[in-house]
């Protein structure tokens, strides 16, 4: 599959900002399975853009400006070819050891609930680590409905499953929670993700989780979707949770309240395009 993705994300100020820093994982690296044709990042102000690759080998981009702008836009635009590995990641960067994605974090430290549901649901099996997996990605998209409405900035495992419902980063919080205390290496997965018609909306971008399957390596779930991850999914940056993957993180000067926009586009080369607008005060 051919995907061209335009992604949009736009900042007003109440008053001028003196400075701003911001950190992007917001590009793709090439690996079998996805290869980028083009991409490019282009802020709307003057300013300073670095890259740099992370501890986790994701690329990242830092922008700096000094300006009395009362505006940013970040304009993230590029081309990308995929094909159908079965879920299975083949040539991926991978810069820590599996073990290092067994870490609990403050956003995916299992409670009992979860625990006990992590067991049930995927009836663990050591010796079908990928069966396993498998019926825990199919009980969670079953158990916990997708739901757009806002919740609270970042959700835990423990608070989205226990509403039964959240965003594609809550589900995806829940796999990870649920498959590191069954002792499966676990990752937060940021990219996007080519709809289909009739399949609920989601905020900007999408989520999912890869787990440690011994004799195929990282294979991607989508809870969200219930499937494994197929040519519709654009791998862009893993973590150990949503705040290690986050497209943009970053801080500023001045400026007073803040509102956001965000607009992105993911073009399918067949011809289906989903367009999403969000906006957050």
């Amino acid at each position: 599959m051919r995907v061209r993705i335009e992604h949009e994300t736009h900042y007003e100020y109440d008053s001028p900002i003196r400075a701003l820093i911001q950190i992007l994982r917001m590009t793709p690296r090439s690996y079998a399975g996805q290869h980028v044709r083009r991409w490019r990042i282009e802020p709307n102000i003057d300013g300073h853009l670095r890259q740099t690759e992370d501890a986790l080998g994701n690329i990242v981009h830092h922008f700096s400006a000094e300006s009395g702008a009362r505006s940013l836009s970040l304009q993230v635009s590029g081309e990308v070819e995929t094909t159908d590995t079965g879920g299975v990641v083949k040539g991926g960067v991978t810069r820590a050891p599996d073990v290092y994605f067994l870490r609990e974090t403050a956003l995916t430290a299992p409670d009992e609930a979860l625990r006990v549901f992590a067991r049930e649901a995927s009836d663990f099996k050591p010796d079908d680590v990928l069966g396993s997996m498998h019926r825990l990605n199919n009980r969670i998209n079953a158990e916990v409905t997708f739901d757009t409405a806002p919740t609270q900035v970042v959700t835990t495992a423990n608070e989205a499953f226990a509403m039964r419902s959240g965003v594609c980063q809550d589900l995806t919080h829940i796999f990870v929670a649920c498959a590191r205390h069954l002792g499966v290496p676990a990752r937060y997965v940021s990219g996007y993700f080519v709809r289909i018609d009739g399949v609920v909306d989601q905020d900007a971008g999408h989520a999912w989780a890869e787990a440690q399957v011994p004799g195929l390596g990282w294979v991607g779930f989508d809870p969200a979707n219930g499937i494994s991850t197929t040519d519709a999914h654009v791998r862009v940056a893993v973590g150990l949770d949503y705040l290690g993957a986050a497209p943009i993180r970053g801080s500023r000067w001045g400026g007073g309240g803040e509102t956001m926009a965000v607009k992105l586009t993911v073009e399918d080369a067949g011809g289906s395009i989903q367009s999403q607008q969000q906006n957050q005060g």
